[in-house]
């Protein structure tokens, strides 16, 4: 009974993209003329360095494009998606089978990874955290942490602290679409902290960009490896 309890928990808890199912179809087009999409998404993959041999992560999918753009950018790696929604799961499918490229895309949810340990070089997450709750942002870091080879890297895309309060009210449309409680973290600049206070190392927020919805931010971590401990 107590693990159906937590799955109900977790159930309960989830967003889907945009809040509400029904919007599931115009995700894709909002976000690319919303949030700068191109150019963030090409930012973060340029800083994860994925290498050919590879195996990345890609916590809250959504419709694959950041996982997509992975693979094109490096065919030899081994590029997996985990979303915790079937609908959108169906679209990122149908989206890397139309260009013929081998993504594995998973069901399951980010706070019980369906991984071993030390199982991938790099996790990235774009637009994901903001959808999650305090206490899910630190499992999911936690189970990203887990899931990490030793010297493995996370690569993350999300909002971040406002620039200036032009940003900080064009923010409030996402908050009063995706709810306050998880998107106060972002704004408010706690993501590095939660990010370190999962065991990572030299977390770093490497980039901004003003988009018409608040200010997007790109930050990189470190899972301590033997050539990385600290005297």
């Amino acid at each position: 009974m107590e693990g159906v309890r937590r799955l109900i928990m977790r159930n309960t808890d989830y967003i889907p993209a945009l809040r509400y199912r029904c919007l599931t179809v115009i995700y894709d087009p909002l976000v690319r003329l919303t949030t700068r999409e191109k150019l963030f998404k090409t930012a973060l993959i340029l800083q994860a360095g994925v290498q050919p041999k590879h195996r990345v992560l890609d916590v809250g999918c959504g419709t694959a494009t950041l996982a997509i753009a992975i693979k094109r950018s490096q065919s030899r790696a081994s590029v997996v998606g985990i979303d915790g929604d079937r609908k959108i799961l169906e679209i990122a499918r149908s989206k890397a089978s139309k260009l013929g490229l081998d993504i594995s895309l998973d069901y399951g949810l980010s706070v019980d990874l369906p991984y071993g340990d030390s199982s991938f070089d790099r996790v990235v997450a774009s637009l994901f955290f903001h959808h999650l709750t305090t206490p899910n942002k630190v499992r999911t870091l936690s189970e990203m942490h887990r899931v990490l080879k030793s010297g493995g890297e996370l690569h993350v895309a999300d909002w971040g602290r406002a620039k200036n309060k032009f940003m900080r009210t064009a923010f409030l449309l996402v908050q009063l679409l995706d709810g306050f409680d998880t998107t106060s973290d972002n704004v408010n600049g706690l993501l590095p902290t939660l990010i370190a206070g999962s065991g990572f190392d030299d977390v770093t927020e490497t980039a901004s960009y003003m988009t018409m919805l608040g200010t997007m931010s790109l930050f990189k971590a470190l899972k301590p490896g033997a050539e990385s401990v600290k005297c």
